[in-house]
């Protein structure tokens, strides 16, 4: 039996560290090119003297991951209304055997939860997406951000309390979002403003990502009555070579609407006790650009 290449050790953990720097980042370029930057000193480096891989590569992604969100919070970019992370097709059905593994992989890669990371430092974002989402062990994350254990243990658990206390309360069941999102999507479509609002609980909150570039919100819409009137004038509005893609994004079923083949507008809902608590709307281009927008 042949050894495994240093080219099939890396393939072996893309995935993974994919899935970190993204967590981290909330952009799949930005996610890309920190993964291929990785693979650049993977490739380079002596693997002879390398006696963990998964530990070396993972270090050597989590840094580089670290220091660019440190560099775009520093920057201090004005950004023109709400924030949502860039959509990111998941299909962890396919990849992932174990039905309460999926369920944390999808809630960790969550609109709701990537928003509510954003708050966190870059170094507690690091060691939740390392140890929640992927179960790596606190030693070996404090190798991997060259921190000693007990100070990796205290950022841990810090952070999932900062975590558990802003995440939304309520469970997501699949089989009931995409009912659910059918049928807020025909009512929309119909503009039949009743059936519409019956779907949206009274506290619905209404997170519109344009970047100011698209038409949506400026600021976050609260309340059934102001979130379904929005949803049906705008869906009223006549939209020319627009058709809709149902698919798996960020971990759960969302619609992609297209406008002549181009991507223009991603949705989806957080829903619990058979109506719709949070509508999140991606209308920035820039953040519809990427294959996995597609």
């Amino acid at each position: 039996m042949t050894a495994d290449t240093p080219t099939d050790v890396f393939e072996a953990h893309r995935p993974v560290l994919m899935g970190a720097a993204y967590r981290m980042l909330g952009r799949v370029a930005d996610a890309e090119d920190v993964v291929q930057d990785a693979w650049l000193r993977w490739s380079g480096a002596d693997h002879g003297q390398v006696r963990e891989p998964r530990a070396y590569v993972v270090r050597i992604t989590t840094r580089p991951a670290i220091d660019r969100l440190r560099e775009i919070r520093a920057r201090g970019e004005a950004y023109a209304g709400p924030l949502l992370p860039e959509p990111c097709v998941t299909d962890f059905a396919d990849t992932v055997a174990d039905g309460a593994e999926r369920a944390v992989l999808a809630d960790s890669v969550s609109f709701a939860v990537l928003v509510v990371l954003e708050s966190l430092s870059p170094l507690e974002r690091a060691v939740f997406v390392l140890r929640e989402a992927f179960g790596l062990p606190h030693a070996e994350i404090a190798a991997a951000l060259d921190r000693g254990e007990a100070a990796v243990r205290r950022l841990a658990a810090r952070a999932r309390r900062h975590v558990d206390e802003r995440r939304p309360r309520y469970p997501v069941d699949p089989a009931e979002r995409r009912d659910l999102t059918e049928r807020f999507l025909a009512a929309a479509a119909d503009g039949d403003l009743a059936a519409l609002t019956a779907l949206l609980a009274p506290d619905v909150r209404l997170v519109g990502d344009s970047g100011g570039k698209a038409k949506a919100p400026v600021r976050i819409l609260e309340t059934a009555d102001k979130v379904g009137c929005f949803l049906v004038a705008v869906t009223g509005e006549e939209a020319p070579g627009l058709s809709v893609r149902f698919l798996e994004i960020n971990g759960g079923f969302a619609i992609l609407a297209l406008r002549d083949g181009t991507p223009d507008t991603v949705l989806q809902l957080d829903v619990a006790d058979g109506v719709v608590h949070a509508v999140y709307l991606v209308r920035n281009p820039d953040k519809l650009q990427s294959p996995a927008a597609r």
